[in-house]
Order: structure tokens, then C-alpha cells, then sequence
């Protein structure tokens, strides 16, 4: 093969790179809406990938520019396809750990409700009545004894431990303290608990999670259902997001 052989055959095969970078680049563009035609769009791709002189032939054509830009919006409806089956599988597991919980009997004096279940409902209504906005406090209300259902002896830990990494910081720490915060009221807790949880950033949450807690003690008081009340944190979610 002669040398000219060679560097045509090495400039056929660096139009046809260009023409690809050029190619998604545009259908980028396109997607994203940052351009309206494929015209501009394969233009504003080419400045964006090189300043050098290109000939014709290193241009994608329209088709080239639709058949990329048809691979990218497969290729993030995939996706999209699997950051939603994530998001149902953890509200799945909520769900999971919520539902065990209507065969979890408490002390009739401290829980004249009954059940964990209908009582974490209850703080759960009181806390959306209130603050319906944070999605954290929210969450920590109904989530806030799902450790009964594991460990009641310590079920503080029992449920951060099987709720770390699929709740937030400020869920964990607010589940964590709520316990703490209600001795903080009997006067039961230390001096250091007080003044720690008093200055705390988050001590008004805190506070609002606790009386709630208190509060939702009540037989016979109308409750959603656990669906219900992940159908609408999960709402509220995406409302966020948004």
C-alpha cells in the first residue's frame, strides 16, 4: 500500500470520528433544546468540537443527527427506567417495615392507641397537619419506631441501622434524639442532653417530632394508611425536585 493509500485511508477514518463527536453533540444540543433545528445544532456541535477547516465530509447529516439523538433518548429512558424502580423499591421497603408493626402491641399506659403501626399513623397525620411542607420531619414521624418491629428493647438503633443510607442525615438524627428529646420534657434527661438538643439546628423540628409523638396517643383517631402516607411523601418528593 502507497503512502497516499495510507493518509487517505487515516483521513477517511478522522472524518468519520468527527462526524460522530459532531453527531451526538448536536443531538445533545437538540435534546437539551439549547438548539431548535438540525441545522443549527450540527453548526454550533462543530464549532464546539474543533476550530479547524472542515470539509463536507467530516459533517453528519440530519439523519446521522436524528439517529444519535434517538440513541441518547433511549439510552436515558433507560435510565430513567432504573432510577424509578430504585425509588419503588425504597418505598417498598418502607412499607416493608412499616406493616409488621400492627402486630406490635405497646404498653396500654403509655400507648393507650394499641399498635406501633397506628400510633406512628397518627404522629405521622399530626406532623403533615403542621408541616406538611418537610419532607424529613415527615418521614422520621412515620418512620420513627419502625425498630419496634425489630428490636424493641432498643429499637432507637435497631431502626437507624436498617434505615441508614436510605433515609437522609437529618431523618437519621431526628429519629436518633426523639426519644432523648422526650426526656428532655419528663426532666428526666442530664443537664448536657438538654443543652445539646436546646441548641441544636435542628431543635424546632425536633421539638414539633416530639409533641407529636406525645400527642399521638389517641384511640380511636381517623389515620391514613401506611400507602396513603408513602404515596404521599413519595408525591412530595418529586414535587421537590421538580
Amino acid at each position: 500500500m502507497c503512502s497516499s493509500d495510507l493518509h487517505h485511508g487515516r483521513f477517511t477514518m478522522d472524518h468519520e470520528r468527527l462526524r460522530q463527536e459532531i453527531a451526538f453533540a448536536a443531538a445533545r444540543l437538540l435534546a437539551c433544546r439549547q438548539c431548535s433545528t438540525y441545522h443549527d445544532a450540527r453548526w454550533t456541535a462543530a464549532r464546539a468540537v474543533t476550530r479547524s477547516y472542515l470539509p463536507a465530509q467530516a459533517l453528519p447529516t440530519d439523519l446521522e443527527i436524528r439517529m444519535a439523538l434517538d440513541q441518547q433518548v433511549a439510552a436515558d429512558s433507560r435510565l430513567h427506567a432504573a432510577d424509578q424502580s430504585r425509588t419503588d423499591q425504597r418505598w417498598q421497603y418502607f412499607l416493608s417495615l412499616l406493616l409488621p408493626l400492627e402486630k406490635v402491641v405497646q404498653d396500654r399506659q403509655s400507648h393507650p392507641e394499641g399498635d406501633v403501626l397506628y400510633h406512628c399513623l397518627q404522629v405521622f397525620e399530626l406532623a403533615r397537619e403542621r408541616c406538611p411542607w418537610d419532607e424529613d420531619l415527615l418521614l422520621a414521624a412515620l418512620l420513627h419506631d419502625v425498630g419496634k418491629g425489630i428490636d424493641p428493647r432498643d429499637h432507637v438503633n435497631a431502626g437507624m441501622a436498617v434505615l441508614r443510607g436510605r433515609v437522609s442525615e437529618r431523618v437519621l438524627w431526628l429519629i436518633e434524639n426523639h426519644g432523648l428529646a422526650q426526656r428532655v420534657l419528663d426532666g428526666t434527661a442530664g443537664a448536657r442532653a438538654r443543652r445539646r438538643l436546646g441548641t441544636a439546628e435542628d431543635a424546632e423540628a425536633l421539638d414539633l417530632l416530639t409533641a407529636c409523638d406525645r400527642e399521638g396517643r389517641l384511640p380511636g383517631r381517623v389515620v391514613c394508611t401506611p400507602e396513603e402516607a408513602l404515596q404521599f411523601l413519595q408525591d412530595l418528593e418529586a414535587e421537590n425536585d421538580a
